[in-house]
């Protein structure tokens, strides 16, 4: 797993024959001739666009991330029972970005000033951060599956019956088990692997390789995440949803304002996932692909993708604070959760104020009394 799994500051994974941090390719074999020596390639500049930038972007994810995820989560969980299968999928997955978001501040730390935080926190911190990452994205591809199969059985299709049998409320955690069962094993090389060097100036916190797997093992584990964390997701959200786009274009034409909506969600959804992700994958494939042929030759090549490495895997966080959107806020089971939550909350201030000043609740009274029930559910907006 590389250091894009973990977003080290001016990542490069190395092995543990190599002792220098800033050789242009961290996985070169040495030779007996000194002409064979890799030159030596010094990223104090790529080290200062981290300390600057990735501690910036980090803060934003953070924030923004825990208002829309804390709020689903807590929805939820004032309800405590859930209704359907996205909503437990929801709840899931706000629960792994959440935990995803945590581990920023320790890699913003590290970008700033290096890892000053022990061994121990490094292991967990990177395992948590690979485990949540994958998490989420193997759980938007079950989201994908539910709503595919939801519009299935009001169709009454007759494919995908083994689907309609696992996937299930009854089946439910199974299915949430196994996936972060899935994503906890890919998460096992950087809880076993992360270890603090002492690299050029600073500590840093990254995936050691031993020399027997510096070269294929770290690729295949690589290409493993892109397939499981990326291909496999987007080929199950891409089916799914073009197959539940196909039903709402075939609906009536008297519903056609509700359908363009429906029809506009979705490809928001797929084409959001395709700009956060792609980008990042594409890099993290081709360093996989450089640890096993040599393919950065140059210092400058080896800068511009340190650098590339993180402007994607910044952009691949922003997924995180735009989840609540594009999954819960959309739903309308999640907006009806959260009208209950808010009237129970406005009646509960009512009653408090009741006990503290009496005429003052006497006006709020006749003010809530003049709508219906049905009137202030259908005027509360997010």
């Amino acid at each position: 797993m590389s250091s894009l799994a973990a977003p080290v500051c001016n990542s490069m994974d190395v092995s543990e024959d190599d002792d220098d941090y800033f050789f242009y390719h961290e996985n070169i074999s040495f030779n007996s001739s000194y002409d064979d020596y890799p030159v030596l390639c010094e990223k104090g500049d790529v080290r200062s666009f981290a300390a600057a930038f990735l501690p910036a972007v980090y803060a934003a994810c953070l924030l923004a991330g825990l208002a829309g995820n804390g709020l689903v989560v807590a929805v939820y969980a004032y309800h405590k029972r859930l209704r359907t299968m996205t909503d437990a999928f929801l709840t899931h997955l706000a629960v792994a970005d959440l935990l995803l978001l945590f581990t920023l501040p320790f890699w913003a730390a590290d970008a700033a000033r290096g890892w000053e935080l022990g061994g121990v926190l490094c292991k967990v911190v990177s395992a948590c951060y690979s485990v949540n990452f994958t998490c989420c994205m193997l759980l938007l591809a079950c989201i994908s599956l539910d709503r595919y199969l939801a519009v299935a059985r009001v169709r009454g299709r007759e494919g995908g019956r083994w689907l309609r049998r696992v996937v299930t409320r009854r089946h439910c955690w199974k299915l949430c088990s196994a996936v972060w069962a899935t994503a906890f094993v890919l998460g096992l090389p950087d809880l076993i692997l992360s270890e603090v060097r002492w690299l050029s100036d600073r500590s840093v916190c990254l995936a050691v390789y031993p020399a027997s797997m510096a070269q294929g093992g770290q690729a295949a584990l690589e290409v493993a995440e892109v397939l499981l964390g990326f291909l496999l997701p987007l080929l199950v959200m891409v089916i799914c949803y073009g197959s539940v786009g196909r039903a709402l274009r075939g609906l009536p034409a008297d519903v056609g304002g509700r359908k363009r909506r429906a029809l506009r969600v979705l490809l928001i959804v797929v084409g959001v996932f395709v700009v956060t992700q792609l980008p990042y994958n594409v890099v993290k494939l081709y360093r996989a692909m450089d640890s096993v042929y040599a393919l950065v030759t140059h210092c400058v090549t080896s800068k511009v993708l340190d650098k590339a490495a993180q402007v994607t895997e910044s952009l691949a966080l922003t997924h995180c604070c735009l989840n609540p959107i594009l999954y819960a806020f959309v739903g309308s089971s999640f907006r009806q959760h959260l009208v209950k939550v808010a009237k129970k909350f406005s009646q509960r201030r009512r009653r408090t104020r009741r006990r503290e000043d009496p005429a003052v609740d006497g006006g709020m009274e006749m003010s809530f009394n003049s709508h219906s029930a049905s009137q202030e559910t259908n005027t509360f907006s997010i």
